[in-house]
């Protein structure tokens, strides 16, 4: 089978290269050198494991180059293609496009800065010069996003899974940002009929006292049941209570309208990351790979994003 597409071909393009891969040629370059350099140290690991049927050795080797297979993982992340047009475009079987895929999935996982990695670099800043470096305005922004999910097939599922806010079924991952964007925690993946402070309830991050977690309107309520967490929360109208008919709620005062725009336009960084998760169509579009499969994804995707910000991949 003749191949369409190859690294030398793509990067000659870098506008090109950068739309399908969701990174640019130097940083591609980076990532390759470092899976190079970790990738015979993976491959005996896992041709070691104890399930292994076969010597080490047996088996057909790889079709394809090393780095011709992580342009293939990116570009599968990237445009979220099917095995069979990635497969055509790199002269390959499709069922060699998924088996490069997953056998690269851990190797990337470990060499990318994920919010795991970030996180437990939050968990040990100590001086006041430390916790600036992470968050440089003090502040931290937590909010939740979906990603919808085919229909599931068993009847409980699908309504644990339905979400009311975006009329589909949904799982649901909870994020929280500095204010350069860079993730420094993320959640496992919910069930998308669980509310964004319930997900919040369930995990949340343990930051520095003096880091301030910003919080939009599907968080009402921490105040109370955290009260010596530092936060800030929109105000909200009050509800007037059932039977009052005609009855509206009581407006916001000016002082409590311009916080609430103060507060939507400083959460406005949590937004734009999860507009950069969402470039990678696999986080973007509907999933179609298993749920066991969802948090690696989410942990990759996530530490490509984190990558791009820090401009390194060491934490």
């Amino acid at each position: 089978m003749v191949a369409l597409l190859d690294h030398k071909t793509l990067i000659s393009k870098p506008s090109l290269f950068r739309a399908l891969t969701g990174v640019e040629a130097s940083e591609f370059n980076s990532i390759y050198a470092r899976v190079l350099a970790k990738y015979e140290e993976s491959e005996e690991k896992r041709l070691a494991r104890d399930d292994r049927k076969r010597k080490v050795g047996a088996g057909h080797p790889f079709t394809l180059p090393l780095q011709e297979r992580l342009l293939t993982f990116l570009m599968y992340y990237r445009v979220y293609a099917t095995s069979a047009l990635l497969g055509f475009l790199f002269g390959v079987d499709q069922s060699n496009v998924i088996k490069d895929i997953h056998k690269l999935e851990p190797l990337l996982k470990s060499i990318l800065p994920t919010p795991q990695k970030v996180y437990g670099r939050v968990k040990q800043l100590q001086t006041l010069q430390e916790i600036q470096a992470m968050f440089p305005e003090l502040k931290a922004f937590t909010d939740a996003t979906e990603q919808q999910i085919p229909r599931p097939q068993r009847k409980l599922k699908r309504k644990t899974h339905y979400s009311g806010k975006k009329k589909r079924h949904t799982v649901k991952t909870q994020l929280t940002v500095n204010s350069q964007g860079l993730i420094v925690h993320k959640t496992r993946h919910a069930k998308g009929s669980m509310h964004d402070y319930a997900l919040f309830k369930r995990g949340h991050p343990d930051l520095p006292k003096k880091v301030k977690e910003e919080f939009d309107l599907g968080y009402v309520g921490v105040k109370g049941d955290f009260p010596g967490l530092n936060c800030a929360v929109p105000f909200k109208k009050k509800n007037p209570g059932r039977g009052k008919v005609g009855v509206k709620a009581e407006e916001l005062s000016e002082e409590q309208k311009a916080f609430n725009k103060e507060l939507a336009s400083e959460r406005v960084v949590s937004e734009h990351t999860n507009s950069r998760l969402k470039k990678f169509l696999i986080w973007g579009g509907i999933f179609r790979n298993r749920p066991r499969c969802y948090d690696v994804m989410t942990d990759i995707v996530s530490g490509l994003v984190n990558f791009r910000i820090l401009g390194t991949l060491t934490v």
